[in-house]
């Protein structure tokens, strides 16, 4: 079964989403091209929805994982909440209609700029990740005559098991306030002027697929609330972060319903069944709705590794250069060809611009591949390296295919830059 599925099959030979046959699209918009299914995305959604009924709780998608204004929409539409990390986020998130009491504020860098910024525009609350960022805010906040609602987002030294680079629960990660620091944290939050404590936040990493490391942060989380409140200081709400992992190859992540029961029988059991819950789920709702596609530019066999050259290149999709991410890479059209193996790579001018090794493909120059699963730090982690403009995106609506994005001009990429005079 590939990942994406159902919305994701082959049906005659032919790669389609929701229907649509992807070598279509890319004839018609041209390559690389983001597709994604929001059929798939709000599948995704629903499977939170339902272990949450009947609790008080605020889904709040996390967009730093797809921040397309027609993605963003979607969500909103659908009653979610966004979080975010940065100002411009912010400006994206009420640009696509999503309530300023809808928006939480993470990150470890808030300028005074940016919280000024959010302050002015409403947002539901900040999570605080150190002493340095809560004291700033208590100014800026005061400066507004304001008051800011603030969270501080607890660092519980939870191994996740994931990548180094996405790992964020450990002592030695640059996030949140380290668990033993918290209550001395929390009393100085609620005696600074400008601020309110609304609650607690924890994240401990992106791709997990095992439940385990969200129930140990929960009960490490849980023991903080008790103390916290011990001292008199209220947490409305209890934000157990995002992370859930997808599929991509053979994991076997937990479905979002089975992981979303066992946290909340965690807080029935402690006796916080009643507190609002936050939830900020971002890879698991777009990831596997989403694949990139490519056409073959070159075929370069070699007596070592063979090559196939693509127009798509680690601008477009870095997550196999900076991570070592494996994502299936199949054909949008099956050959009855031997399928032999490749490297597919692109064209940037960097050893390290590959999608994809050793995959057996039978292809020649002009076919379309798609990389699987690609709706996720895809297009928002895209750059414009080498001066290759950023890739359309194109969203299915209701069998349809939708250009949310248009591609950009190479002329568009330099024209806010200057010559010298003379």
């Amino acid at each position: 079964m590939l990942p994406g599925a159902p919305h994701l099959a082959r049906r005659a030979g032919a790669l389609q989403l929701d229907g649509v046959p992807l070598a279509a699209l890319a004839r018609r918009f041209g390559t690389p091209l983001y597709v994604y299914s929001q059929a798939a995305m709000l599948g995704a959604l629903a499977a939170y929805r339902r272990a949450l009924a009947g609790r008080p709780h605020l889904l709040c998608y996390a967009m730093k994982a797809n921040a397309n204004l027609a993605v963003l929409q979607t969500f909103a539409r659908a009653g979610c909440g966004v979080d975010i990390v940065s100002g411009g986020e912010l400006a994206r998130a009420l640009a696509a209609g999503v309530p300023a009491t809808r928006i939480v504020f993470s990150g470890v860098g808030k300028t005074r700029d940016e919280m000024r910024q959010a302050l002015d525009a409403g947002v539901r609350g900040f999570n605080v990740e150190s002493l340095g960022e809560l004291q700033r805010l208590s100014r800026v906040a005061v400066e507004a005559g304001a008051t800011a609602p603030v969270s501080l987002r607890v660092n519980p030294d939870v191994d996740a098991g994931t990548h180094p680079y996405i790992s964020t629960g450990l002592r030695d990660n640059k996030f949140g306030i380290a668990h033993d620091e918290a209550l001395d944290a929390y009393r100085a939050a609620a005696a600074l002027p400008g601020l309110r404590v609304t609650g607690i936040d924890c994240h401990i990493g992106s791709q997990i697929t095992q439940v385990e490391p969200f129930v140990d942060a929960l009960d490490r989380l849980l023991d903080l609330v008790e103390a916290v409140e011990a001292e008199g200081i209220a947490l409305a709400h209890i934000d157990v972060g995002g992370g859930l992992g997808i599929r991509y190859a053979e994991e076997s992540p937990p479905a979002a319903d089975e992981l979303v029961a066992r946290m909340l029988a965690r807080l029935d059991a402690r006796g916080f069944g009643g507190r609002e819950i936050l939830l900020e789920p971002g890879r698991s709702l777009v990831g596997n709705a989403g694949v990139l596609l490519t056409e073959v530019q070159y075929l370069k066999p070699g007596a070592a590794r063979s090559f196939c050259i693509v127009d798509a290149a680690m601008n477009d999709l870095v997550r196999p250069a900076m991570y070592q991410a494996w994502m299936a890479i199949e054909p949008c059209t099956e050959r009855a060809a031997p399928a032999r193996p490749w490297d597919v790579v692109g064209p940037v001018c960097e050893s390290g611009d590959w999608l994809g090794r050793d995959r057996r493909l039978a292809v020649e120059p002009g076919d379309v591949l798609a990389v699987l699963s690609a709706g996720a730090y895809g297009m928002t982690m895209a750059s414009n390296y080498n001066t290759r403009p950023r890739a359309a995106e194109v969203m299915i609506v209701d069998g349809e295919a939708v250009l949310v994005r248009e591609r950009e001009r190479v002329q568009d990429l330099f024209a806010g830059e200057r010559l010298l005079a003379g």
